[in-house]
């Protein structure tokens, strides 16, 4: 979910040593030609609509702890007239109507809620992006993504099942939400694999949330290392990789799940900043049914604190995850694997751009516009055409990617 000129992604600071690190393997490729999937990019009129309907700004849950989507306004007054006008606002004020406000992007849309690890690769991708995209909201799901999603979920299912616990208040919610990390914890320790596993750590002064797609053991020909392997699966639409500044994102997507995890493991949980920060009563008794089903899984806890106690000890007692790290691509058509690439975890990097990214949510600087080497973005992005940092919006199309690149990740 979505980004920055001596930016976050500059070559210095953006790639770690992969090109000796990375090791990448694929399957024979077939000879077909696959044609260019059409992305649907949302239209003027309908950004105009939608920037009207969004503009009092909104909070959106990082995907790792959402529920349903927000409702939809509709704008009033005359459509001809409000068009227009909001068209005028868009194409010359779209970013300064949301930047020029001091508070920070952390107290206007997460406050009280954790920065999901979307929320920091979103932003890695294009700051200005992540930007609007906070102001005035996001593009329709595409099927493309409704497919990826769909995907994740059936590879979710395979290793776990899902049951339906009636929840009574913000208590009950995060009790489960560390139940589920202690179940898929204790998943691993027994059966050496768990999938979409919820997180939830203190990162630099910042309440980090992330769902690892898959963490198994190393094999014996891997790793030497006893941490998990931590693995991100990402859909394609076409059978080919995809270029290079998204294949990056999906290594710091790896990097920062690794740098989270590293952290809970090795510093700890600080409870009392979770109840405050939150603002959850550690005392709260919890509903029938979520102690129900937390007995069911064999803990003892009538408290949310009771349950944060045991989030807290289940990860004192791990490793840290190892420093090889897998991302995988998938064909979304067949499901056959594109190619796995192995590559080294790099922190240094990772904390230079985790440091990089918070400072952009915290407002500690301007936000930057994709490199002019990376605009072909913008072909992408549904506020291009309004855009400053696209200087062809009204021109020529933005330069293209890499040839073996495709439209950005479906999941």
């Amino acid at each position: 979910m979505a980004e920055s000129a001596t930016e976050s992604t500059s070559d210095s600071s953006t790639k770690p040593a992969q090109s000796a690190t990375d090791a990448i393997s694929s399957p024979p490729q077939s000879h077909h030609v696959y044609p260019e999937i059409p992305i649907e990019i949302i239209s003027e009129e309908e950004m105009a609509i939608l920037d009207a309907a969004l503009a009092a700004t909104r909070s959106i849950l990082p995907c790792a702890i959402r529920s349903a989507s927000p409702s939809r306004l509709i704008a009033g007054g005359s459509p001809k007239t409000t068009i227009r006008s909001i068209s005028l606002f868009t194409k010359r004020k779209l970013s300064a109507s949301c930047s020029d406000i001091e508070d920070s992007y952390l107290r206007r849309f997460r406050r009280n809620q954790a920065l999901g690890v979307t929320d920091l690769t979103g932003t890695e991708w294009c700051e200005k992006q992540m930007e609007n995209v906070l102001c005035f909201g996001r593009r329709k799901v595409s099927k493309a993504m409704k497919a990826g999603q769909a995907r994740h979920l059936q590879l979710e299912e395979e290793v776990v099942r899902k049951v339906r616990v009636r929840v009574e208040s913000n208590e009950d919610k995060w009790a489960l939400k560390l139940l589920n990390s202690i179940a898929g914890v204790n998943q691993f320790l027994f059966e050496g694999r768990t999938r979409e596993l919820l997180l939830l750590g203190f990162v630099g002064g910042q309440w980090i949330v992330g769902i690892i797609d898959e963490l198994r053991n190393a094999y014996a020909q891997e790793s030497s290392d006893t941490g998990p392997i931590l693995i991100d699966t990402k859909t394609r639409l076409r059978d080919t990789l995809p270029a290079e500044p998204q294949r990056r994102n999906g290594r710091l997507q790896l990097m920062l799940y690794k740098l989270l995890w590293d952290t809970v493991v090795k510093e700890g949980f600080p409870t009392g900043l979770f109840f405050d920060y939150f603002s959850l009563n550690r005392h709260y008794v919890l509903s029938q049914d979520v102690r129900d089903h937390i007995a069911n899984a064999g803990i003892q806890a009538q408290t949310l604190e009771e349950v944060v106690r045991y989030y807290e000890n289940t990860f004192k007692m791990l490793p840290v995850a190892n420093d090889q790290l897998l991302l995988k691509y998938e064909f979304q058509k067949d499901q056959s694997i594109i190619a796995e690439i192995r590559f080294q975890h790099d922190h240094e990097w990772v904390l230079r751009k985790y440091k990089e990214i918070i400072e952009f949510w915290r407002n500690e600087r301007d936000s930057e516009y994709t490199p002019e080497e990376e605009r072909w973005k913008c072909r992408y992005c549904q506020f291009a055409k309004s855009c400053p940092g696209n200087p062809n919006f009204e021109s020529s199309p933005p330069s293209s990617p890499p040839r073996e690149a495709s439209p950005p990740l479906a999941s």
